[in-house]
């Protein structure tokens, strides 16, 4: 019984330093999740000031694929110190009612953006670019979504596809073609 209590005790001080806990409202928080008044344009503004990209969780209470991405995905260090290094993270509630002010100018509560935005599916993360045109939504300027729980590798992946702006280049290397690439560079015979 001593080894059993002293291995889980192991285990709870080996927590991830990225590991999410869950919220009064039964989403997961992060440490790198920032809490502001979600309006877009503002969150754009202070994302540039730090010099970080503009993302968009949403999720929603009870999803197991959420769940897999905060215990699975984002805990790995190389993921989470990424996402906190070079992200402004604001998570949406998919059937939430916190109002979000949109690129646009239209305020609706977060359930009522989701379906403007045709987000159907959790996790869905929406990444930003820089600037945003004037009366363009979050959807249409979006660079990149990614829509629904992957590995670590594809996580990773994205992300820095995203941050290194290799959506922007002519080189006929899309995502699929990048992430491709990196898993023949990792090398581990691992697709994850």
């Amino acid at each position: 019984m001593k080894q059993l209590l002293a291995g889980l005790a192991a285990l709870i001080l080996a927590a991830p330093l990225w590991a999410a806990e869950l919220g009064d409202d039964g989403l997961h928080k992060t440490e790198w999740m920032r809490d502001t008044f979600k309006d877009l344009r503002e969150d754009l503004d202070e994302a540039n000031a730090e010099g970080k990209r503009l993302v968009l969780f949403f999720e929603q209470r009870g999803c197991i694929y959420c769940t897999k991405m905060h215990q699975e995905v984002f805990p790995r260090p190389e993921i989470g110190q990424y996402i906190a290094d070079n992200y402004f993270v604001v998570q949406l509630n998919l059937y939430g009612d916190v109002e979000v002010t949109d690129f646009d100018g239209e305020t609706l509560a977060e359930k009522d953006m989701a379906r403007k935005w045709g987000v159907m599916f959790t996790p869905t993360i929406l990444f930003l670019p820089e600037e945003v045109s004037e009366g363009q939504t979050a959807q249409q300027a979006a660079v990149a979504v990614m829509p629904g729980a992957f590995g670590g590798g594809t996580t990773i992946d994205m992300f820095t596809w995203v941050r290194e702006k290799r959506y922007a280049l002519d080189n006929g290397e899309d995502f699929q073609r990048y992430h491709a690439r990196r898993i023949q560079e990792r090398n581990n015979g691992s697709f994850d």
